[in-house]
This record gives structure tokens, C-alpha cells and sequence, in this order.
């Protein structure tokens, strides 16, 4: 039972601050009722453990965030220029980008991370063949495709080297795309 709720810590964690978040007060009620309601919630649905398998690395995590607040701005100059210079007809492409890592939480922060930054949006999620479809802009030629791919590649480095391991496909081979060496 224990170690069942330890495994579930970090959502009871996160649905306790979501709780807090959203009454919008730190008092003695609002904290306890909220860890009361998010220990419920958590025994009485059968929940998949959140970071099956991972270890939070605070250090990273920070370093995580410091990567998106600078892509933020850079990509923020990008795409206004890009608007104030061509307005609608800025050229853009869907772009697919392969995956190492092998697991639902660590696919989705991938795509999470790379759709806050402007000018990125993630389009679709082929979940079997571990690829994101990334709508992307300004892309005018191959080298501008190949920057996108390698800029998601670097966020899915990040996001697996701040939230833990997780299951990564390196050693194996992944359709479509050329082994690491």
C-alpha cells in the first residue's frame, strides 16, 4: 500500500497544487482539503504511475527552463519579423521528426516543450512509429527543415535529461532515420 502510494506520489503532488492554484489561497483548508481530494482521487481511479521509471533532476529541470525562456525570445524576434516582413505569405512546411525516446510522458514534454516556442506547433503525434509532425515557419530550403529537426532533437535531449531516463530507443533501430554514432 505504500509503496503503491509512493509511486503515485507525484501526481497526488500535482493535482494537490493544482488544487491549491485554482481556489487560489494557501489556507489551512484549502491545503488540506486539497491533499485530501487529490489522495482520493488518486486511490479511487487507477491511475498510471506519472514518472514510471524516472528520477526529476532539479538542476536540469532549471536548465530545461532556461533553454525555453531563450527559444521564447529568439523564436518570438523570428516569427515577428517574419510577419512584419512577408505578413501571410511567410513560408512554412510540415516538417517529421523521429524520435528516440519510447515513452507516452517523455513523447508528450517533447512536444509540449517544442509547441511553446513560436513559430513551432506540433501538428500530429504518430505515437507507433515514435514521430512528431511539427508545423514550422520560416522554412524556405532543406537547411531550414534540417535546423527544425535538430532543434526538437535538442529539446527531447533536454526534457530526457531533466525528467530522468525513461525508456529511449538508441540502441535500436527507429524507421526512417540513420543510427547515431
Amino acid at each position: 500500500m505504500i509503496r503503491r502510494g509512493m509511486r503515485h506520489l507525484p501526481m497526488i503532488v500535482w493535482l494537490w497544487l493544482l488544487w491549491v492554484l485554482l481556489w487560489g489561497s494557501a489556507s489551512r483548508v484549502v491545503l488540506l482539503g486539497g491533499l485530501l481530494v487529490a489522495t482520493v482521487v488518486v486511490a479511487a481511479f487507477s491511475l498510471p504511475p506519472v514518472l514510471t521509471g524516472t528520477v526529476p533532476r532539479p538542476l536540469r529541470v532549471a536548465r530545461l527552463l532556461v533553454h525555453l525562456m531563450a527559444d521564447l525570445v529568439k523564436s518570438g524576434t523570428i516569427v515577428a519579423w517574419q510577419v512584419l516582413r512577408h505578413g501571410g505569405k511567410t513560408s512554412t512546411a510540415i516538417v517529421e521528426v523521429p524520435l528516440s525516446v519510447d515513452s507516452d510522458l517523455l513523447i508528450t514534454a517533447v512536444a509540449e516543450v517544442s509547441t511553446m516556442t513560436p513559430g513551432t506547433l506540433v501538428a500530429e503525434i504518430d505515437r507507433r512509429r515514435r514521430r512528431l509532425y511539427v508545423h514550422a515557419l520560416p522554412v524556405r530550403d532543406q537547411r531550414d527543415i534540417d535546423r527544425r529537426k535538430s532543434e526538437v532533437r535538442a529539446v527531447e535531449r533536454r526534457v530526457v535529461r531533466a525528467v530522468g531516463r525513461g525508456r529511449t530507443a538508441r540502441n535500436r533501430s527507429v524507421p526512417g532515420r540513420p543510427e547515431d554514432t
